[in-house]
């Protein structure tokens, strides 16, 4: 490949969105985000959420995928009743994500998962989630930090050999693994804070938002992988 690789990112999509004069339905993408693949080598295209037939056809033309955080999953998607501190769902964003990791993981396209994107590539696989923990924010609208630790031998692990503060800012977390997940990072007090698929050749969801942080590693790390696509 010749330039920088094209790396999708999944957004919200918000009713009543404000800004200057207008309040209007809108797609949504903290700058974060398309920021932290541009300073890693990428090229950030945007993907709202669209009808899941159409995942493939989006895939097909990027060369990295980027799941993004944001709500979180509706827990029918894993067995489970919904506790009642957990959010709203958002059933177009969730269908059409799924649709995308489906994707992404059939063509072998190199794939992120952030907080939520992590979470729903577990879901994906078959695996679950714990609706409430605490400790992993400073309160609304507050990101927190702590350390997360990686699993050596890990495709985390090659990308960031060290333990490292990380801004966190959830409030669920990975409880079973789905299926061929590994962990590959935890917290001091156990959460899962990174897992990876070794029968793929680049897929990894990160509980953290790296995109509020200085640290590019493991955006480079997708970067890298897709520009071998």
């Amino acid at each position: 490949m010749t330039g920088r690789p094209l790396i999708g990112v999944s957004t919200y999509l918000e009713a009543g969105a404000r800004w200057g004069v207008w309040e209007l339905d809108a797609v949504l993408l903290p700058a974060g985000y398309p920021r932290l693949v541009q300073r890693a080598g990428g090229l950030a295209s945007l993907l709202p959420p669209d009808e899941p037939a159409r995942a493939a056809a989006t895939v097909d033309r990027l060369d990295g995928l980027v799941i993004a955080g944001g709500p979180d999953v509706d827990p029918s998607r894993y067995g489970a009743q919904r506790s009642p501190r957990t959010g709203p769902p958002a059933p177009e964003r969730d269908a059409w994500e799924f649709a995308l990791i489906e994707a992404a993981l059939a063509s072998g396209t190199p794939l992120l998962g952030i907080c939520r994107g992590m979470q729903l590539l577990n879901v994906a696989l078959g695996g679950t989630l714990v609706q409430h923990i605490d400790g992993h924010t400073e309160g609304v609208g507050v990101f927190g930090r702590h350390s997360v630790k990686p699993v050596p031998g890990t495709l985390y692990a090659s990308a960031v050999p060290d333990a490292t503060s990380v801004p966190t800012y959830h409030h669920q977390a990975v409880d079973r693994l789905g299926e061929g997940l590994v962990a590959s990072a935890h917290a001091d007090d156990g959460t899962v804070e990174a897992i990876e698929l070794p029968s793929a050749d680049w897929v990894l969801g990160v509980q953290w938002h790296p995109e509020m942080g200085e640290d590019l590693r493991v955006m480079e790390a997708l970067v890298r992988a897709a520009s071998a696509v």
